[in-house]
């Protein structure tokens, strides 16, 4: 199985795909790791698709994070559709221990204070620039749209439930749209 976690900056995709890995017994990738170097260096295109290849070989994943070629690769995409204000409030929340040192995530001498005026700036103009094209994607492939604030432990089994029903409607035993939409209307 191979799923990709995608959202705005603190939409909680880390917190989901470790989370779900451990649920699923699924390794977890970030593609930060990939696009990042040293001292918030961008990769290069090369190294990025290189990277990203790597993370996409294996027949089983999940991996977060945006990306064209994750999400053409993924048998699930899980997209954390969180309000902007919130996803930058959690994003301060986060990064602030870390204005000053890198997150143990990320490359070495990526301190938070340096990408913090982009990362704003990326967080408030994701509706606009990414969220159709992910959107695009969920309509064409088994796709779920989470746009609520829940507990990680109660979406990682809403989306355990929601995976089962696409396996299910794949090989044949139902049928309905490609996207399952959840949010706080039907809980």
């Amino acid at each position: 199985m191979r799923i990709n976690i995608a959202g705005n900056a603190g939409s909680g995709k880390t917190t989901l795909a470790k989370a779900l890995g451990e649920a699923l017994d699924l390794p977890v990738a970030s593609l930060d790791g990939v696009v990042w170097k040293e001292g918030w260096v961008t990769a290069s295109k090369e190294e990025r698709t290189r990277g990203e290849q790597g993370l996409i070989e294996p027949k089983s994943w999940i991996i977060e994070g945006v990306s064209k070629s994750v999400r053409k690769n993924a048998d699930f995409i899980v997209f954390l559709d969180i309000p902007r204000h919130i996803c930058l409030l959690r994003c301060l929340k986060r990064n602030l221990p870390y204005l000053f040192k890198s997150r143990p995530e990320l490359p070495d001498n990526c301190p938070e204070i340096l990408i913090l005026p982009s990362l704003i700036k990326l967080i408030w103009l994701f509706p606009t620039r990414a969220r159709n094209v992910i959107l695009q994607s969920i309509d064409q492939q088994n796709g779920i749209v989470i746009d609520e604030l829940i507990k990680v432990e109660e979406l990682v089994a809403k989306i355990i439930l929601e995976v089962a029903a696409k396996r299910n409607k794949t090989s044949g035993f139902e049928t309905s749209s490609s996207e399952t939409h959840l949010s706080s209307e039907q809980t």
